[in-house]
């Protein structure tokens, strides 16, 4: 009689110890389903704040490279700012995606955030700025009558007008002419078409209007290549820096901010037929040329 009871007893124990490892268990495997879950949640929002930091530094990107399009004084700090936005994206790009890692993105994309919009402020404000030159540069304009003497005003206010002036205030060489003649005792020329006929080849030009440029003497190289790409005339070497010339004369025209008409002649020998270049240089810089060419 004891011995069944003792087997029973066995028995509720065994029973008892089997419940428990059941219950053991099945604690383990739902902690480890919710280590699990918890875990895809992390990285799910990780996920997620790293590709809001991404597309955040994106956009401020963007908003860098139109101002940097804008060419304003601010280009340099705009860039510098850009260059940092781009490495702080390749460092997250590149990241695990871990907690530590992204609470320090989030900060330093906090941080640049922040300077961007100083910077877009300031460039916002020089827009303003060149807006007002602008109405004041049209005012002006208006009563002067002159808007590239209205451009020589305002160089002082901004860099990019600065450009403008010094592009404005260029004279214009026009209207170049040549052709070759022949000139009697009398003095008197008639043109030719004819090489073996020509003994001087007139050269013309005119230097147009220009308020904004400075008056006083203008020097022209003028240049004068036949079929065979000899110079006549002088065929004198001038050095510009790097550059030479290598010229048939020189015109040198006082200058009065008017329109003016310069004629030359150029005296030939024993020319050949064929195409003549005629050139116009101010210094090294080509600035009007033509051709002609004799049977």
């Amino acid at each position: 009689m004891e011995s069944i009871t003792n087997k029973k007893n066995n028995n509720s124990g065994l029973k008892a110890a089997i419940i428990l490892l059941m219950l053991l268990l099945l604690g383990s495997l739902w902690y480890i389903y919710k280590i699990t879950n918890d875990s895809k949640t992390v990285e799910t929002i990780l996920i997620s704040e790293k590709d809001a930091v991404l597309k955040d530094l994106a956009i401020q990107k963007d908003s860098l490279e139109i101002a940097i399009a804008s060419n304003t004084t601010l280009s340099s700090e705009l860039i510098t700012e850009r260059d940092r936005i781009q490495l702080l994206m390749a460092d997250v790009e590149k990241s695990k995606g871990d907690v530590a890692s992204m609470s320090k993105f989030k900060v330093e994309a906090n941080k640049l955030r922040n300077s961007v919009a100083v910077l877009m402020k300031q460039v916002d404000g020089l827009k303003k700025e060149n807006q007002k030159l602008m109405v004041e540069r049209d005012s002006t304009a208006a009563v002067l009558g002159q808007s590239r003497i209205l451009n020589d005003t305002l160089v002082s206010q901004n860099d990019n007008l600065a450009k403008t002036v010094e592009k404005a205030s260029k004279l214009s060489v026009l209207n170049l002419q040549s052709s070759a003649v022949r000139q009697k005792s009398s003095g008197k020329q008639i043109t030719t078409d004819k090489a073996s006929k020509a003994d001087v080849l007139k050269i013309s030009f005119m230097i147009a209007e220009n308020q904004v440029a400075k008056s006083g003497d203008k020097t022209y190289y003028v240049q004068v290549i036949d079929s065979k790409s000899n110079v006549l005339g002088d065929k004198k070497t001038e050095v510009f820096g790097e550059k030479s010339l290598t010229y048939s004369f020189i015109s040198t025209v006082k200058y009065e901010n008017k329109t003016v008409k310069v004629d030359k002649d150029l005296p030939v020998q024993d020319i050949q037929s064929g195409s003549y270049f005629v050139n116009i240089f101010d210094k090294n810089e080509l600035v009007s040329k033509t051709s002609f060419t004799l049977k």
